[in-house]
């Protein structure tokens, strides 16, 4: 039985397919060069990113005497571990009222800098002005000033008010660092929306605030993750306006606090300090855990006409 010509030139299809899909995949086709190309570099990113959160663990279950001792003790392990560390960060310090004030903060920052940063996002992409190029990279120059400097106009602003020593001194000031860097990430993901759903959302009869309400913000929910976490984190670490507006022990945040109460002089208490930089930094560990791939989608693609 002969074959057709047909199915003679089927087989040699999947033959040439056959052998330019391996010519092109030849190089993490053996066991060593995919070690080398894939294993290896996975490996060296993970040690890098983990060695910080096993070390901060090591020295906050390490008791002083094997903290002080590096020469008979090996410091890369625990031989004798304690939880003193811990029982004096979490019960015998306001160490969960400073927890609650960095979380309150964080939070209530966050949403007043998303909201304004929507609004003025939305304004400057998509709705027609002139001018609104030069607004947009006006906005993005304001994030490249250094806290440093702008904290000392603020904080003349937050004594005139009588918001010195509370969580309101914080609450208002975030958003001036917030704002800038969330307003250019949502620029650019808003602009990634096909603009023909507002022309016929427009044309059916829907208000500006419909169409963002009910078209924009559903579909910019990966960027509007990404930007809440970055404004989060950013909260959460934020050391120089917590340290110049708070005084008082109870309305501090954890990153100052940790280093006024765990600090005497130059002794640093490394044991405490370790195991408050532990606790402190689970709940952003967790906020990036559960929404990574939305931060993913947002850096990487958003929606396609």
């Amino acid at each position: 039985m002969t074959e057709t010509p047909i199915n003679t030139y089927a087989a040699r299809d999947r033959s040439l397919d056959m052998t330019d899909d391996s010519v092109g995949m030849d190089y993490l086709v053996t066991r060593r060069a995919r070690f080398v190309t894939v294993y290896l570099p996975l490996v060296i990113i993970m040690f890098l990113l983990l060695f910080p959160f096993y070390w901060m663990t090591l020295t906050a279950l390490k008791p002083n005497e094997e903290l002080l001792d590096m020469k008979t003790k090996n410091p890369f392990w625990v031989w004798e571990p304690t939880l003193s560390h811990i029982n004096n960060v979490l019960f015998e310090t306001d160490y969960p009222l400073w927890m609650w004030n960095t979380m309150m903060v964080s939070i209530v920052a966050t949403i007043i800098s998303l909201i304004a940063s929507v609004l003025a996002a939305y304004a400057i992409t998509r709705i027609r002005y002139s001018g609104a190029a030069w607004v947009g990279g006006a906005i993005f120059l304001a994030y490249l000033v250094p806290p440093s400097i702008l904290f000392i106009p603020l904080s003349t602003i937050v004594f005139q008010y009588g918001l010195f020593d509370t969580p309101f001194a914080l609450i208002l000031t975030y958003p001036t660092i917030l704002i800038p860097f969330s307003t250019w990430l949502l620029m650019g993901y808003f602009k990634t929306i096909p603009y023909e759903l507002e022309e016929c959302a427009l044309i059916d009869g829907a208000s500006r605030i419909q169409i963002l309400t009910q078209i924009i913000l559903p579909l910019s929910i990966p960027g509007l993750i990404s930007a809440g976490i970055f404004a989060f984190t950013l909260c959460w670490n934020e050391f120089i306006y917590a340290l110049t507006f708070i005084s008082t022990t109870s309305n501090k945040t954890v990153p100052v606090a940790m280093l006024s109460e765990f600090v005497d002089g130059d002794i640093y208490r490394w044991g405490a300090l370790m195991a408050g930089a532990l606790f402190g930094s689970v709940p952003v560990a967790i906020i990036y855990m559960f929404f990574v791939n939305h931060y993913v989608s947002a850096m990487t693609g958003a929606v396609k006409e």
